[in-house]
This record gives structure tokens, sequence and C-alpha cells, in this order.
């Protein structure tokens, strides 16, 4: 027995579960160095450091919410300025339209005075033919009555005096024909 009681002292002594005293003050002085250090100087590292990130990212999200307020005044400013350019182009287009309109009003001016011009003239030539037309025609009547007259008579009427007062009676007396048969048929 008294085997079996130093074997469990030996045992006891031995045991790996129960720390040796000096292990002890050792491993509690190593523990308090490493809190230390880990308090004094790790820590207010760390805490400077989770500071700096917190203000960066707080910092980042008012820069952000400062870049989005911005970029909405940019916005509100294009879309103010597309408006602008909107309403510009609509009156540009207005007054293109205003000048095309005017354009083809004078364009058709221009061309019923030129039409009404050609007309006059047109006119003009067909009455200087006509007058033309008129004085050939007395001349041939004149000629042609004067030697059927020649050869009713059976004389010659080749006077000029003679031959103008025969010519002129009976142009006289064709043109009053003519206006008698006007006046009936009005």
């Amino acid at each position: 027995m008294i085997r079996a009681a130093s074997v469990l002292a030996a045992e006891e002594a031995n045991n790996p579960l129960i720390p040796h005293p000096f292990e002890l003050v050792v491993g509690i002085f190593s523990f308090a160095v490493v809190m230390i250090v880990l308090g004094r100087i790790l820590v207010p590292r760390l805490q400077k450091t989770l500071a700096e990130r917190t203000e960066a990212i707080e910092g980042g999200l008012v820069r952000a919410e400062e870049a989005q307020k911005e970029a909405q005044q940019v916005l509100d400013q294009y879309k103010a300025q597309q408006k602008a350019a909107a309403v510009e182009a609509s009156n540009e287009r207005r007054k293109a339209e205003e000048q095309g309109a005017q354009i083809i009003a004078e364009a058709k001016e221009k061309a019923q005075a030129e039409a009404r011009k050609i007309v006059e003239d047109a006119k003009k030539q067909i009455e200087a033919e006509r007058q033309q037309a008129l004085q050939s025609l007395r001349a041939e009547i004149g000629t042609m009555s004067v030697e059927l007259a020649g050869r009713v008579v059976g004389e010659s009427l080749e006077d000029g005096a003679r031959q103008s007062r025969v010519v002129d009676r009976f142009l006289e007396e064709l043109e009053s024909r003519a206006r008698t048969q006007e006046q009936v048929q009005s």
C-alpha cells in the first residue's frame, strides 16, 4: 500500500493538468505584459485606425451625397437647357415656316406680275398686229374695190384722189353695216 501511496504521490506531482507554481507565476506575468502591451499600444492604434476608417467612410458618404446633389443639379440644368433648346428650335422652325410662306407669297406675286406683264405685252402685240393687218387689209380691199369699180363703171379709176374717195366711202359703208349688225345682235 505504501507503494501504492508513493505511486499515487508521484503521479500527483507529475500531473500534467496541474501547473507548476513557477509556471503559474510566469504565465500570469506574461499575460499581464501582453495585456499591457495590447491595452496601451495596440488597442489605441486599432481604435485610431478604426476611427480613421469610420471618418473616411462617413466622409465618403458625405462626399457621395454632395456628388449626388451636384449631379442632380447638373441634370436639372441639362433638362432646363434641353427645354430651352426645344423652345428655341420650335421658334426657329416657326420663323422658317413664316419665311417660307413669305417667300412663296412673294414668288406667287412676282409670277402673277410677270404673267400680267406677259398678257399685257401679248395684248399690245396682238393689237399692233391687228392694226397692221387692218391697214394691210384696207389697202388690199381698196385696190380690189378700185379695180372692181373700174370694171363696173367701165373707166379707169387710176387717179389717186378719186381712188382714195371711193375706197374711203366703201370702207365707211362696211363699217356702218358692221356696227348696225352688232347693235342688232346685242
